[in-house]
């Protein structure tokens, strides 16, 4: 399937407010929305992308407009590393920067990443096949109890205990899961079909590549960095595809908030946020949504650096 960028045109109208400035794409994809943003962009401005999977960066350098286009570099790197990153380039401050948190259509559709059901190939998941543990690997040494915490706090799985002792007691018996056929397989014989159009390994799969490839974590490193280098007036662009990422952005941007305390009693202060919302929430259309199916939960959260950085 060719791959689509989501929400396209709202991303980049809502992070393009400087045709001369200096953005950050944080996951290049297959350069849907770097090729847009580099349209909005006058001669003087740059934007420098970050993929960590290889694939996408040979990508970018097969195609002859990223390569011709001086305005544009790419790093093979996670786009929680872009403070080191920016500064190692003498980078300060940049205009803006667009993450895009889902997987790729050429990721998923590629039998030998290991991130869908739909096809038969190596457990894999990794976003960076050069380096960690894949997650044939990390089911292959797990205790029952490690598998069942992933399985229930990244994919929200009633039945994650249940998953993972069946898992254990297939490796126990010496034919350890190593392909997605296998996975989907035993998670639909374990709990069976229980959601009316949803696999019921859907929940197991995503929770597996969520946590091999730590995409909470680098979210929340990710958050710090960008609103780190942001300047005053900055924006920052986040599209996310499930509620635990979501609620991790939304929860971001409104800053930390006070523990509860009696009604008497001194309120403690929290630092404020230096992020401020730009307007709600918004979803794919209609439209984008029959032309792209994976649109269908997509949410942008746009915010903006306050001027002096902290509460109006």
């Amino acid at each position: 399937m060719q791959h689509l960028s989501v929400l396209l045109t709202e991303a980049v109208d809502a992070l393009v407010t400087d045709a001369d400035g200096l953005y950050v794409d944080g996951t290049f994809g297959r350069g849907g929305h770097a090729r847009a943003i580099l349209e909005r962009l006058s001669p003087q401005g740059r934007l420098i992308a970050f993929d960590r999977d290889p694939a996408a960066i040979a990508s970018a350098a097969a195609d002859a407009s990223f390569a011709a286009d001086r305005r544009f570099t790419i790093e093979h790197t996670a786009f929680s590393a872009m403070t080191a990153t920016l500064a190692a380039r003498g980078i300060a401050q940049v205009s803006g920067v667009l993450l895009d948190l889902g997987v790729s259509s050429p990721q998923i559709d590629d039998p030998e990443r290991g991130f869908s059901f739909r096809f038969d190939g190596p457990l894999d998941m990794r976003m960076d096949t050069t380096r960690g543990e894949s997650a044939a690997e990390f089911l292959a040494r797990a205790d029952e109890r490690h598998i069942a915490e992933v399985i229930r706090d990244y994919g929200e799985e009633r039945f994650a205990l249940q998953v993972a002792k069946a898992l254990v007691a297939r490796r126990e018996s010496g034919r350890a899961v190593r392909t997605t056929g296998e996975l989907a397989d035993l998670v639909a014989k374990t709990i069976g079909h229980r959601e009316r159009n949803k696999h019921p390994a859907t929940r197991t799969f995503q929770a597996l590549r969520i946590f091999i490839n730590d995409e909470l974590g680098q979210l929340e490193r990710g958050l710090e960095a960008a609103t780190s280098r942001l300047k005053p007036g900055g924006r920052l662009a986040v599209i996310s595809f499930h509620s635990l990422e979501d609620r991790a952005v939304k929860q971001f941007i409104r800053g930390a908030e006070a523990p509860r305390v009696r009604r008497g009693l001194p309120q403690p202060e929290t630092a404020p946020s230096p992020l401020v919302a730009i307007g709600k929430a918004i979803f794919a259309s209609e439209s984008e949504v029959e032309a792209n199916p994976r649109a269908r939960s997509a949410v942008l959260r746009v915010a903006e650096r306050r001027a002096d950085g902290s509460d109006a």
